[in-house]
Protein backbone atom coordinates (compact mmCIF):
# COMPACT_ATOMS: atom_id res chain seq x y z
CA UNK A 1 0.00 0.00 0.00
CA UNK A 2 1.24 3.51 -0.72
CA UNK A 3 2.30 5.52 2.29
CA UNK A 4 0.23 8.52 3.35
CA UNK A 5 1.11 11.54 5.41
CA UNK A 6 -0.59 14.74 6.55
CA UNK A 7 0.35 18.25 5.52
CA UNK A 8 -1.19 21.70 5.91
CA UNK A 9 -1.69 23.94 2.87
CA UNK A 10 -2.58 27.65 2.91
CA UNK A 11 -5.73 28.26 0.88
CA UNK A 12 -4.61 31.77 -0.06
CA UNK A 13 -1.02 31.40 -1.29
CA UNK A 14 -0.47 27.62 -1.42
CA UNK A 15 2.34 27.42 1.16
CA UNK A 16 2.87 23.88 2.49
CA UNK A 17 3.70 23.26 6.14
CA UNK A 18 4.28 20.05 8.09
CA UNK A 19 2.31 21.34 11.09
CA UNK A 20 -0.65 23.60 11.69
CA UNK A 21 -0.07 27.36 11.91
CA UNK A 22 -2.64 29.93 12.92
CA UNK A 23 -1.07 32.53 10.63
CA UNK A 24 0.54 31.78 7.28
CA UNK A 25 4.15 33.08 7.34
CA UNK A 26 4.12 33.73 3.57
CA UNK A 27 0.92 35.71 2.93
CA UNK A 28 0.00 36.64 6.51
CA UNK A 29 -3.58 35.32 6.35
CA UNK A 30 -5.09 33.85 9.52
CA UNK A 31 -6.79 30.44 9.81
CA UNK A 32 -6.06 29.59 6.18
CA UNK A 33 -4.00 26.41 6.78
CA UNK A 34 -6.13 23.37 5.89
CA UNK A 35 -5.16 19.77 6.56
CA UNK A 36 -4.63 17.52 3.53
CA UNK A 37 -3.84 13.80 3.36
CA UNK A 38 -1.24 13.12 0.69
CA UNK A 39 -0.59 9.71 -0.80
CA UNK A 40 2.91 8.88 -2.05
CA UNK A 41 1.49 6.76 -4.85
CA UNK A 42 3.59 7.15 -8.01
CA UNK A 43 1.95 9.26 -10.67
CA UNK A 44 2.51 9.10 -14.44
CA UNK A 45 4.90 11.64 -15.88
CA UNK A 46 3.11 14.65 -17.36
CA UNK A 47 3.09 15.11 -21.10
CA UNK A 48 3.62 18.27 -23.07
CA UNK A 49 0.75 20.64 -23.78
CA UNK A 50 0.77 19.70 -27.45
CA UNK A 51 0.88 15.95 -26.80
CA UNK A 52 4.63 15.69 -27.50
CA UNK A 53 7.71 16.65 -25.55
CA UNK A 54 10.54 16.33 -28.08
CA UNK A 55 12.47 19.53 -28.87
CA UNK A 56 11.83 21.18 -32.23
CA UNK A 57 13.59 23.96 -34.08
CA UNK A 58 11.75 27.25 -33.97
CA UNK A 59 11.61 27.58 -37.75
CA UNK A 60 9.91 24.17 -37.97
CA UNK A 61 6.98 25.21 -35.80
CA UNK A 62 3.84 25.99 -37.81
CA UNK A 63 2.70 29.56 -37.25
CA UNK A 64 -0.44 29.75 -39.36
CA UNK A 65 -2.66 32.57 -38.19
CA UNK A 66 -5.77 31.02 -36.63
CA UNK A 67 -8.90 33.09 -36.86
CA UNK A 68 -10.69 33.96 -33.65
CA UNK A 69 -14.14 32.61 -32.95
CA UNK A 70 -16.55 35.58 -33.27
CA UNK A 71 -18.56 36.50 -30.18
CA UNK A 72 -22.01 38.06 -30.80
CA UNK A 73 -21.74 40.13 -27.60
CA UNK A 74 -19.64 43.12 -28.68
CA UNK A 75 -18.50 44.24 -25.22
CA UNK A 76 -17.42 40.69 -24.37
CA UNK A 77 -15.49 40.40 -27.64
CA UNK A 78 -13.79 43.74 -26.94
CA UNK A 79 -12.45 42.54 -23.58
CA UNK A 80 -11.21 39.26 -25.09
CA UNK A 81 -9.30 41.16 -27.77
CA UNK A 82 -11.68 40.67 -30.69
CA UNK A 83 -12.99 37.14 -30.16
CA UNK A 84 -12.25 33.74 -28.63
CA UNK A 85 -8.90 32.16 -29.48
CA UNK A 86 -9.27 28.39 -30.10
CA UNK A 87 -7.40 26.37 -27.48
CA UNK A 88 -7.36 29.17 -24.93
CA UNK A 89 -8.46 28.96 -21.28
CA UNK A 90 -10.18 31.99 -19.73
CA UNK A 91 -10.84 32.59 -16.03
CA UNK A 92 -13.90 34.73 -15.13
CA UNK A 93 -14.07 35.97 -11.52
CA UNK A 94 -16.36 38.22 -9.55
CA UNK A 95 -18.27 38.70 -6.31
CA UNK A 96 -21.19 36.36 -5.51
CA UNK A 97 -24.37 37.46 -7.27
CA UNK A 98 -22.61 39.93 -9.56
CA UNK A 99 -23.72 38.10 -12.73
CA UNK A 100 -20.90 35.72 -13.75
CA UNK A 101 -23.14 32.73 -14.49
CA UNK A 102 -25.71 34.96 -16.20
CA UNK A 103 -23.10 36.46 -18.51
CA UNK A 104 -21.60 33.08 -19.41
CA UNK A 105 -25.04 31.56 -20.05
CA UNK A 106 -25.91 34.49 -22.31
CA UNK A 107 -22.73 33.95 -24.28
CA UNK A 108 -23.30 30.21 -24.63
CA UNK A 109 -26.88 30.79 -25.84
CA UNK A 110 -25.53 33.07 -28.57
CA UNK A 111 -22.59 30.83 -29.48
CA UNK A 112 -24.71 27.66 -29.62
CA UNK A 113 -26.52 28.97 -32.70
CA UNK A 114 -23.40 28.15 -34.74
CA UNK A 115 -21.14 25.89 -32.67
CA UNK A 116 -21.36 23.03 -30.18
CA UNK A 117 -21.17 24.27 -26.59
CA UNK A 118 -20.94 22.21 -23.39
CA UNK A 119 -21.99 23.95 -20.17
CA UNK A 120 -20.83 22.13 -17.00
CA UNK A 121 -22.38 23.25 -13.72
CA UNK A 122 -21.39 22.04 -10.29
CA UNK A 123 -23.55 24.44 -8.29
CA UNK A 124 -27.00 24.47 -9.91
CA UNK A 125 -29.38 21.84 -11.18
CA UNK A 126 -30.30 21.45 -14.83
CA UNK A 127 -33.79 22.76 -14.11
CA UNK A 128 -32.46 25.96 -12.56
CA UNK A 129 -30.18 26.62 -15.50
CA UNK A 130 -32.96 26.05 -18.03
CA UNK A 131 -35.27 28.43 -16.16
CA UNK A 132 -32.60 31.14 -16.37
CA UNK A 133 -31.92 30.35 -20.03
CA UNK A 134 -35.61 30.76 -20.93
CA UNK A 135 -35.68 34.07 -19.06
CA UNK A 136 -32.67 35.31 -21.04
CA UNK A 137 -34.21 34.50 -24.42
CA UNK A 138 -35.42 37.36 -26.65
CA UNK A 139 -39.13 38.14 -26.53
CA UNK A 140 -39.78 36.54 -29.93
CA UNK A 141 -38.14 33.26 -28.92
CA UNK A 142 -39.50 33.31 -25.36
CA UNK A 143 -43.06 32.64 -26.58
CA UNK A 144 -42.00 29.36 -28.15
CA UNK A 145 -39.17 28.63 -25.66
CA UNK A 146 -36.92 27.53 -28.51
CA UNK A 147 -33.43 26.90 -27.15
CA UNK A 148 -30.36 26.27 -29.35
CA UNK A 149 -29.91 22.63 -30.31
CA UNK A 150 -26.12 22.77 -30.01
CA UNK A 151 -26.13 23.76 -26.32
CA UNK A 152 -25.40 20.72 -24.11
CA UNK A 153 -25.84 20.88 -20.34
CA UNK A 154 -24.48 18.60 -17.64
CA UNK A 155 -24.26 18.89 -13.85
CA UNK A 156 -21.03 17.22 -12.80
CA UNK A 157 -18.12 17.88 -10.44
CA UNK A 158 -15.85 14.90 -11.17
CA UNK A 159 -13.18 16.10 -13.57
CA UNK A 160 -12.58 12.66 -15.09
CA UNK A 161 -16.28 12.40 -15.96
CA UNK A 162 -16.26 15.92 -17.39
CA UNK A 163 -13.38 15.02 -19.70
CA UNK A 164 -15.30 11.96 -20.85
CA UNK A 165 -18.28 14.17 -21.71
CA UNK A 166 -15.98 16.45 -23.68
CA UNK A 167 -14.69 13.50 -25.69
CA UNK A 168 -18.27 12.40 -26.37
CA UNK A 169 -19.80 15.77 -27.31
CA UNK A 170 -16.67 17.26 -28.95
CA UNK A 171 -17.68 20.90 -28.31
CA UNK A 172 -15.90 23.98 -29.61
CA UNK A 173 -16.55 25.81 -26.32
CA UNK A 174 -16.51 24.42 -22.76
CA UNK A 175 -17.79 26.36 -19.72
CA UNK A 176 -17.04 25.13 -16.17
CA UNK A 177 -19.09 26.71 -13.38
CA UNK A 178 -17.19 26.78 -11.13
CA UNK A 179 -13.59 25.62 -10.69
CA UNK A 180 -14.00 25.47 -6.88
CA UNK A 181 -16.57 22.65 -7.20
CA UNK A 182 -14.47 20.42 -9.48
CA UNK A 183 -12.41 17.63 -7.92
CA UNK A 184 -10.09 14.81 -8.98
CA UNK A 185 -10.48 11.40 -7.34
CA UNK A 186 -6.72 10.77 -7.26
CA UNK A 187 -6.31 13.65 -4.79
CA UNK A 188 -7.33 13.15 -1.17
CA UNK A 189 -8.13 16.80 -0.46
CA UNK A 190 -11.63 18.27 -0.63
CA UNK A 191 -13.02 20.15 -3.62
CA UNK A 192 -12.03 23.81 -3.61
CA UNK A 193 -8.72 23.25 -1.86
CA UNK A 194 -5.46 24.53 -3.28
CA UNK A 195 -4.39 21.16 -4.65
CA UNK A 196 -7.74 20.43 -6.32
CA UNK A 197 -8.06 23.88 -7.89
CA UNK A 198 -4.48 23.89 -9.19
CA UNK A 199 -4.53 20.35 -10.59
CA UNK A 200 -8.01 20.71 -12.11
CA UNK A 201 -7.04 23.95 -13.85
CA UNK A 202 -3.84 22.35 -15.16
CA UNK A 203 -5.79 19.40 -16.56
CA UNK A 204 -8.27 21.75 -18.27
CA UNK A 205 -5.35 23.70 -19.72
CA UNK A 206 -3.90 20.51 -21.19
CA UNK A 207 -7.32 19.74 -22.69
CA UNK A 208 -7.52 23.20 -24.29
CA UNK A 209 -3.99 23.15 -25.75
CA UNK A 210 -4.13 19.59 -27.07
CA UNK A 211 -7.67 19.57 -28.53
CA UNK A 212 -8.25 23.22 -29.49
CA UNK A 213 -11.36 23.52 -27.27
CA UNK A 214 -11.83 27.01 -25.83
CA UNK A 215 -12.38 26.66 -22.06
CA UNK A 216 -14.08 29.25 -19.83
CA UNK A 217 -13.70 28.72 -16.08
CA UNK A 218 -15.74 30.63 -13.49
CA UNK A 219 -13.96 31.33 -10.20
CA UNK A 220 -15.19 32.58 -6.85
CA UNK A 221 -13.75 35.72 -5.25
CA UNK A 222 -12.68 35.97 -1.63
CA UNK A 223 -13.57 38.82 0.71
CA UNK A 224 -10.26 40.46 -0.15
CA UNK A 225 -11.38 40.69 -3.79
CA UNK A 226 -9.02 38.07 -5.23
CA UNK A 227 -9.94 34.83 -6.97
CA UNK A 228 -10.23 32.02 -4.45
CA UNK A 229 -7.40 29.49 -4.57
CA UNK A 230 -3.68 29.96 -5.17
CA UNK A 231 -2.38 32.84 -7.25
CA UNK A 232 -0.82 30.25 -9.53
CA UNK A 233 -4.33 29.71 -10.92
CA UNK A 234 -4.05 33.08 -12.65
CA UNK A 235 -0.71 32.02 -14.12
CA UNK A 236 -2.15 28.79 -15.51
CA UNK A 237 -4.86 30.43 -17.62
CA UNK A 238 -4.38 32.63 -20.69
CA UNK A 239 -6.87 35.35 -19.79
CA UNK A 240 -8.22 36.62 -16.46
CA UNK A 241 -11.47 38.61 -16.47
CA UNK A 242 -13.11 40.27 -13.47
CA UNK A 243 -16.79 41.22 -13.39
CA UNK A 244 -17.00 44.28 -11.16
CA UNK A 245 -19.73 46.58 -9.96
CA UNK A 246 -21.96 47.41 -7.03
CA UNK A 247 -24.85 44.98 -6.61
CA UNK A 248 -27.07 47.97 -5.86
CA UNK A 249 -26.07 49.64 -9.14
CA UNK A 250 -27.25 48.59 -12.59
CA UNK A 251 -23.86 48.80 -14.31
CA UNK A 252 -21.33 45.96 -14.46
CA UNK A 253 -17.75 46.27 -15.69
CA UNK A 254 -15.99 43.29 -17.25
CA UNK A 255 -12.28 44.07 -16.82
CA UNK A 256 -9.36 42.23 -18.42
CA UNK A 257 -6.55 41.85 -15.89
CA UNK A 258 -4.42 39.46 -17.95
CA UNK A 259 -4.71 38.64 -21.65
CA UNK A 260 -2.12 36.81 -23.71
CA UNK A 261 -4.07 37.51 -26.90
CA UNK A 262 -5.06 41.16 -26.48
CA UNK A 263 -4.72 44.37 -24.51
CA UNK A 264 -4.86 44.23 -20.72
CA UNK A 265 -7.02 46.57 -18.60
CA UNK A 266 -9.67 46.54 -21.32
CA UNK A 267 -13.21 47.12 -20.04
CA UNK A 268 -16.64 46.11 -21.27
CA UNK A 269 -19.69 47.85 -19.80
CA UNK A 270 -23.00 46.07 -19.19
CA UNK A 271 -26.28 46.99 -17.56
CA UNK A 272 -28.19 44.47 -15.48
CA UNK A 273 -31.82 44.12 -16.54
CA UNK A 274 -34.63 41.56 -16.32
CA UNK A 275 -33.27 39.85 -19.44
CA UNK A 276 -29.74 39.58 -18.15
CA UNK A 277 -26.76 41.78 -18.93
CA UNK A 278 -27.34 44.26 -21.74
CA UNK A 279 -24.47 45.93 -23.58
CA UNK A 280 -23.76 49.62 -23.07
CA UNK A 281 -22.12 50.71 -26.35
CA UNK A 282 -21.59 54.32 -25.19
CA UNK A 283 -20.61 54.20 -21.50
CA UNK A 284 -19.73 57.91 -21.30
CA UNK A 285 -23.27 58.89 -22.25
CA UNK A 286 -24.69 56.46 -19.68
CA UNK A 287 -22.47 57.74 -16.86
CA UNK A 288 -23.38 61.38 -17.60
CA UNK A 289 -27.10 60.83 -18.24
CA UNK A 290 -28.27 62.01 -14.79
CA UNK A 291 -25.70 64.75 -14.35
CA UNK A 292 -26.94 67.99 -12.76
CA UNK A 293 -25.47 70.84 -14.80
CA UNK A 294 -23.93 73.86 -13.04
CA UNK A 295 -24.05 72.21 -9.63
CA UNK A 296 -21.28 72.98 -7.16
CA UNK A 297 -19.05 70.02 -6.34
CA UNK A 298 -19.16 68.32 -9.74
CA UNK A 299 -16.44 67.93 -12.38
CA UNK A 300 -15.96 65.78 -15.48
CA UNK A 301 -12.87 63.58 -15.84
CA UNK A 302 -11.70 61.58 -18.87
CA UNK A 303 -10.18 58.29 -17.77
CA UNK A 304 -8.72 55.49 -19.88
CA UNK A 305 -9.88 51.92 -19.35
CA UNK A 306 -7.56 49.91 -21.56
CA UNK A 307 -7.89 51.48 -25.01
CA UNK A 308 -11.30 53.03 -24.29
CA UNK A 309 -11.73 56.60 -23.00
CA UNK A 310 -14.58 57.11 -20.52
CA UNK A 311 -16.10 60.38 -19.34
CA UNK A 312 -17.22 60.14 -15.73
CA UNK A 313 -18.62 62.60 -13.24
CA UNK A 314 -16.58 63.14 -10.09
CA UNK A 315 -18.51 64.61 -7.16
CA UNK A 316 -17.00 66.32 -4.15
CA UNK A 317 -18.59 67.49 -0.91
CA UNK A 318 -17.07 69.34 2.02
CA UNK A 319 -18.73 69.97 5.37
CA UNK A 320 -17.44 71.35 8.69
CA UNK A 321 -15.86 68.67 10.87
CA UNK A 322 -18.05 68.02 13.88
CA UNK A 323 -15.69 66.17 16.19
CA UNK A 324 -12.33 67.84 15.57
CA UNK A 325 -10.77 65.15 13.36
CA UNK A 326 -11.61 65.76 9.71
CA UNK A 327 -12.57 62.68 7.69
CA UNK A 328 -11.61 61.75 4.13
CA UNK A 329 -14.14 59.37 2.55
CA UNK A 330 -13.55 58.24 -1.06
CA UNK A 331 -15.88 56.11 -3.17
CA UNK A 332 -14.30 54.92 -6.42
CA UNK A 333 -11.04 56.83 -5.75
CA UNK A 334 -7.86 55.64 -4.05
CA UNK A 335 -7.77 56.79 -0.43
CA UNK A 336 -4.08 57.78 -0.44
CA UNK A 337 -4.59 59.71 -3.68
CA UNK A 338 -7.39 61.69 -2.04
CA UNK A 339 -5.18 62.52 0.94
CA UNK A 340 -2.47 63.83 -1.39
CA UNK A 341 -4.88 66.00 -3.39
CA UNK A 342 -6.41 67.41 -0.20
CA UNK A 343 -2.94 68.25 1.11
CA UNK A 344 -2.01 70.05 -2.13
CA UNK A 345 -5.25 72.09 -2.06
CA UNK A 346 -4.58 73.03 1.57
CA UNK A 347 -0.92 73.92 1.15
CA UNK A 348 -0.84 75.44 -2.35
CA UNK A 349 -4.29 77.03 -2.67
CA UNK A 350 -5.01 77.94 0.95
CA UNK A 351 -8.24 75.94 1.26
CA UNK A 352 -8.94 75.15 4.92
CA UNK A 353 -9.64 71.48 4.39
CA UNK A 354 -8.13 70.57 7.77
CA UNK A 355 -11.36 71.81 9.33
CA UNK A 356 -13.70 70.07 6.89
CA UNK A 357 -14.81 66.53 6.13
CA UNK A 358 -14.17 65.67 2.47
CA UNK A 359 -16.27 63.17 0.52
CA UNK A 360 -15.47 62.16 -3.08
CA UNK A 361 -17.70 59.95 -5.22
CA UNK A 362 -17.40 58.60 -8.76
CA UNK A 363 -20.87 58.29 -10.29
CA UNK A 364 -21.91 54.94 -11.75
CA UNK A 365 -19.87 52.68 -9.48
CA UNK A 366 -16.70 53.08 -11.55
CA UNK A 367 -13.31 52.85 -9.84
CA UNK A 368 -10.67 55.30 -11.08
CA UNK A 369 -7.07 54.23 -10.56
CA UNK A 370 -5.08 56.37 -12.98
CA UNK A 371 -3.75 59.81 -11.85
CA UNK A 372 -5.21 61.61 -14.90
CA UNK A 373 -8.36 62.25 -12.84
CA UNK A 374 -6.48 64.21 -10.14
CA UNK A 375 -7.45 67.58 -11.60
CA UNK A 376 -11.15 66.70 -11.76
CA UNK A 377 -11.07 65.47 -8.14
CA UNK A 378 -9.38 68.69 -7.01
CA UNK A 379 -11.90 70.78 -8.97
CA UNK A 380 -14.86 68.95 -7.40
CA UNK A 381 -13.48 69.49 -3.87
CA UNK A 382 -12.64 73.16 -4.49
CA UNK A 383 -16.01 73.73 -6.15
CA UNK A 384 -17.85 72.44 -3.09
CA UNK A 385 -15.59 74.36 -0.71
CA UNK A 386 -16.02 77.68 -2.55
CA UNK A 387 -19.62 76.95 -3.61
CA UNK A 388 -18.68 77.78 -7.21
CA UNK A 389 -19.85 75.45 -10.02
CA UNK A 390 -17.41 74.25 -12.66
CA UNK A 391 -18.44 75.40 -16.14
CA UNK A 392 -20.81 72.84 -17.65
CA UNK A 393 -18.95 72.49 -20.98
CA UNK A 394 -15.53 71.86 -19.41
CA UNK A 395 -13.63 68.59 -18.95
CA UNK A 396 -10.50 68.44 -16.81
CA UNK A 397 -7.53 66.15 -17.48
CA UNK A 398 -4.24 66.17 -15.60
CA UNK A 399 -2.06 64.66 -12.89
CA UNK A 400 -1.24 66.80 -9.85
CA UNK A 401 2.23 66.97 -8.33
CA UNK A 402 3.12 67.85 -4.74
CA UNK A 403 4.29 71.30 -5.81
CA UNK A 404 0.86 72.04 -7.26
CA UNK A 405 2.03 71.60 -10.85
CA UNK A 406 0.12 69.72 -13.54
CA UNK A 407 1.64 66.84 -15.45
CA UNK A 408 0.57 65.43 -18.79
CA UNK A 409 -1.06 61.96 -18.86
CA UNK A 410 -0.77 59.60 -21.78
CA UNK A 411 -3.11 59.15 -24.77
CA UNK A 412 -4.28 62.76 -24.67
CA UNK A 413 -5.59 62.93 -28.29
CA UNK A 414 -7.92 59.97 -27.66
CA UNK A 415 -9.27 61.59 -24.51
CA UNK A 416 -9.88 64.91 -26.24
CA UNK A 417 -11.67 63.28 -29.18
CA UNK A 418 -14.00 61.45 -26.80
CA UNK A 419 -14.75 64.70 -24.94
CA UNK A 420 -15.51 66.50 -28.22
CA UNK A 421 -17.71 63.59 -29.30
CA UNK A 422 -19.79 63.97 -26.13
CA UNK A 423 -20.37 67.67 -26.85
CA UNK A 424 -17.90 69.33 -24.48
CA UNK A 425 -16.47 72.59 -25.78
CA UNK A 426 -13.41 73.17 -23.55
CA UNK A 427 -10.69 70.95 -22.09
CA UNK A 428 -8.38 72.14 -19.31
CA UNK A 429 -5.11 70.23 -19.61
CA UNK A 430 -1.47 70.59 -18.47
CA UNK A 431 0.76 72.80 -20.59
CA UNK A 432 2.24 70.81 -23.43
CA UNK A 433 6.03 70.79 -23.34
CA UNK A 434 6.59 68.18 -26.05
CA UNK A 435 5.78 69.20 -29.60
CA UNK A 436 4.63 67.16 -32.53
CA UNK A 437 1.49 65.62 -31.01
CA UNK A 438 -1.64 66.44 -32.98
CA UNK A 439 -4.66 67.33 -30.91
CA UNK A 440 -8.21 67.44 -32.30
CA UNK A 441 -9.56 70.71 -33.63
CA UNK A 442 -13.15 70.20 -32.43
CA UNK A 443 -12.47 71.27 -28.85
CA UNK A 444 -10.97 74.38 -27.27
CA UNK A 445 -7.77 73.74 -25.31
CA UNK A 446 -6.83 75.62 -22.14
CA UNK A 447 -3.27 74.90 -21.03
CA UNK A 448 -2.37 75.44 -17.37
CA UNK A 449 0.90 74.96 -15.51
CA UNK A 450 -0.57 74.75 -11.99
CA UNK A 451 -3.71 73.69 -10.17
CA UNK A 452 -4.37 77.34 -9.30
CA UNK A 453 -4.53 78.37 -12.95
CA UNK A 454 -6.63 75.35 -13.92
CA UNK A 455 -9.24 76.00 -11.22
CA UNK A 456 -9.55 79.66 -12.13
CA UNK A 457 -10.20 78.63 -15.72
CA UNK A 458 -12.72 76.01 -14.60
CA UNK A 459 -14.66 78.51 -12.47
CA UNK A 460 -14.60 81.15 -15.21
CA UNK A 461 -12.45 83.61 -13.22
CA UNK A 462 -10.77 85.99 -15.64
CA UNK A 463 -7.83 87.09 -13.55
CA UNK A 464 -4.67 85.05 -14.03
CA UNK A 465 -6.50 83.04 -16.66
CA UNK A 466 -4.05 81.01 -18.73
CA UNK A 467 -3.88 81.60 -22.42
CA UNK A 468 -6.74 79.98 -24.30
CA UNK A 469 -5.75 78.47 -27.61
CA UNK A 470 -8.18 77.43 -30.31
CA UNK A 471 -6.76 74.55 -32.32
CA UNK A 472 -7.18 75.17 -36.00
Amino acid sequence: MPKTHTRYVCQQCGRVSAGFMGRCPQCGSFNSMVEEIVSEEPRPAPRGLSGRSSPRRLDEVSCDTEERIPVPIGEFARVLGGGIVPGSIVLVGGDPGIGKSTLMLQMTLEMANRFKVLYVSGEESERQIKMRAVRLLPEAAKKTSILPENLYLVTETNLETILEHVQEVKPLLLVVDSIQTVYMTELESAAGSVSQVRESASRLRELAKSSGVAVFVIGHVTKEGTIAGPRVLEHIVDTVLYLEGDRFQAYRLLRSVKNRFGATAEVGVFEMSERGLAEVPNPSEAFLAERMVNAAGSAIAVTMEGTRPLLVEVQGLTSPAQFGNARRTPNGVDYNRLLMIAAVLTRRLGLKLAEADVFVNVVGGLKIEEPAADLAIAAAIASSMRDLPVRAEVVMIGEIGLAGELRMPGQMPIRLREAAKMGFKTAIVPKRLRKGEQWPAEIEIVEARSVHQALEAAFGIQRELPKVRKVA
